[in-house]
């Protein structure tokens, strides 16, 4: 289960960088002990450019995930990992998505089944990642429907709905 943070886990102010400016989304935990009770991992990746742009530091992100992933595991939920792009739009990463570096790492770190996992994201880039990745399931967290997508729902708790056995 990849799971973007920015807007997925958390409302996304913009450079979301620091504890008490973090705020989970309603049903976080509740949707992510679903998953892992249907047999799934959770694993976030998200696009941090504002380490990238010197609007905070690697450090400052770093800080900020241990405290999230100990929030999840105060929930009786455990993070695989956290994957991350650092870099600016501009430095044309492979990491960043809409490409694949993040999953492609993660491949590398763990043996995943890419036919069986989700990627569940706020943004387009998020869904292209998926595609280009060859992830058939995908899910976009949208106020807004979007014709190009089959499953776009308001909040991680509600993909409940969509993710069965």
């Amino acid at each position: 289960m990849y799971l973007d943070r920015d807007g997925v886990i958390n409302k996304d102010f913009g450079y979301v960088y620091e504890i008490d400016k973090f705020e989970f989304i309603n049903g976080v935990f509740e949707a992510c002990k679903y998953f892992i009770n249907l047999g799934y991992e959770i694993i976030v990746i998200t696009n941090q450019s504002g380490i990238g742009r010197n609007y905070y530091t690697k450090e400052d992100f770093i800080k900020l995930t241990n405290w999230m992933k100990n929030e999840f595991k105060k929930n009786d939920i455990d993070i695989l990992n956290v994957y991350f792009c650092p870099h600016a739009p501009e430095e044309n990463c492979n990491c960043r998505k809409p490409q694949i570096g993040m999953i492609t790492q993660s491949l590398n770190d763990f043996d995943i089944d890419l036919q069986k996992s989700w990627l569940i994201g706020d943004k387009m880039s998020d869904i292209q990642t998926a595609i280009s990745a060859n992830i058939p399931n995908k899910i976009l967290i949208s106020k807004e429907k979007d014709d190009k997508v089959l499953h776009v729902v308001e909040t991680l708790f509600d993909t409940i709905n969509i993710i069965k056995q």
